[in-house]
């Protein structure tokens, strides 16, 4: 956290980090220490797999109620639908109508539920997005776009996005960027399946400002769209160091005229 102010971002988004006693007292302290603000955290409806471990808001809701209220959080996000749910209509549909059910249970405690997007929320059903139809059979769950896996599901961000105008005050902002091929170790005469795999895998997460999306209309849309807060994200650093990674996607963005946001 002391390094994420240094490099001028103060508001971040927690995930992936186990919500222990300890660790949720670290992050209420260096939040104070360095002035950033948890705008949202990580929260499972249900465990991502049949008998995974992990806190749900099924099962710990008064824990993770009491966490965000330590952390002065109002945003909670579903990372993913759970990976057994996502290929039928009917246990889609199931999931869905327990989120909205979550959503308005959250909004008592002044919390609002999200759910973060992929590429998998692009199949379709009966020629329907899942994205869509979540959006669809729902008022109260919000929707956090990531605009790269908008990009790689075939869909343009900048468009995309106004289309959820009124149900998103999260967005990721991460770049997309067509990586280099390296072909240095292949023998064309027996490793054409290597070549293939390597051919099709030169998609990367990008810093912001160093992939091919055009950043500055995706952040109009996503301000038009009523956008709050929009969080740097990066998946994958290929080698490089994540702050480093930070710092050259914060520098990008004060050059295209957003320095007052950090």
């Amino acid at each position: 956290m002391r390094k994420i102010s240094e490099l001028g971002y103060h508001a971040v988004e927690v995930s992936q980090i186990p919500m222990t006693p300890e660790n949720v007292t670290e992050l209420k302290r260096a939040s104070e220490d360095f002035d950033i603000k948890i705008v949202a955290m990580s929260a499972g409806l249900e465990p991502m797999l049949l008998g995974a471990p992990g806190e749900t808001l099924q099962s710990d809701f008064d824990k993770i109620i009491n966490d965000c209220k330590t952390l002065n959080c109002n945003f909670l996000h579903i990372g993913m639908m759970p990976l057994h749910l996502i290929g039928n209509k009917d246990d889609i549909m199931g999931f869905v109508e327990r989120a909205e059910t979550m959503a308005h249970r959250l909004a008592e405690h002044g919390i609002e539920l999200y759910y973060h997007t992929h590429h998998l929320e692009f199949q379709k059903f009966d020629g329907v997005y899942l994205l869509d139809i979540i959006k669809n059979n729902t008022t109260k769950l919000g929707f956090e776009l990531d605009v790269h896996w908008i990009q790689r599901a075939g869909e343009n961000p900048v468009e995309f996005v106004k289309q959820y105008k009124g149900r998103i005050s999260l967005l990721h902002l991460k770049d997309y960027r067509v990586g280099p091929l390296d072909l240095s170790d292949i023998d064309f005469n027996k490793d054409l399946a290597k070549f293939m795999d390597r051919f099709v895998n030169t998609i990367q997460f990008a810093e912001v400002g160093e992939g091919n999306l055009n950043i500055p209309a995706i952040i109009d849309a996503g301000l038009e769209s009523g956008a709050q807060y929009f969080l740097v994200e990066q998946d994958e650093q290929y080698g490089r160091n994540p702050f480093d990674c930070l710092q050259t996607s914060a520098e990008n963005l004060r050059k295209m005229g957003y320095s007052d946001w950090f």
